[in-house]
């Protein structure tokens, strides 16, 4: 499997969409599904992931690693990006992405 493989990224009929803790309702460009990876692969598959999309899409990282968590926000700027929020659930955390 090459190192991006398709069975962890959603595709936009998949993604749907997610309600903020704000109450904001964002549409989901693109699902990333990085439960059970570890650094540096979800900042990687995030990266990859906004570079697919358009200015003002948002993408949802789902990710289990707290280090990942840490590492995803400070990132953003690089990606020309902007991270609206991190949610954590009792599997793991979204992490809010939107494309600058």
């Amino acid at each position: 499997m090459a190192l991006f493989g398709k069975k962890k990224a959603a595709a936009c009929a998949d993604a749907g969409s997610a309600t903020l803790t704000n109450g904001t309702v964002v549409e989901l460009a693109q699902v990333v599904d990085c439960i059970g990876d570890s650094c540096p692969r979800p900042q990687l598959m995030t990266k990859k992931a906004v570079g697919q999309i358009g200015a003002g899409q948002v993408i949802e990282v789902l990710l289990d690693n707290p280090t990942s968590v840490e590492a995803l926000p400070p990132m953003c700027n690089e990606l020309g990006a902007t991270h609206l929020e991190t949610i954590q659930s009792p599997r793991c955390w979204k992490v809010y992405i939107r494309k600058d």
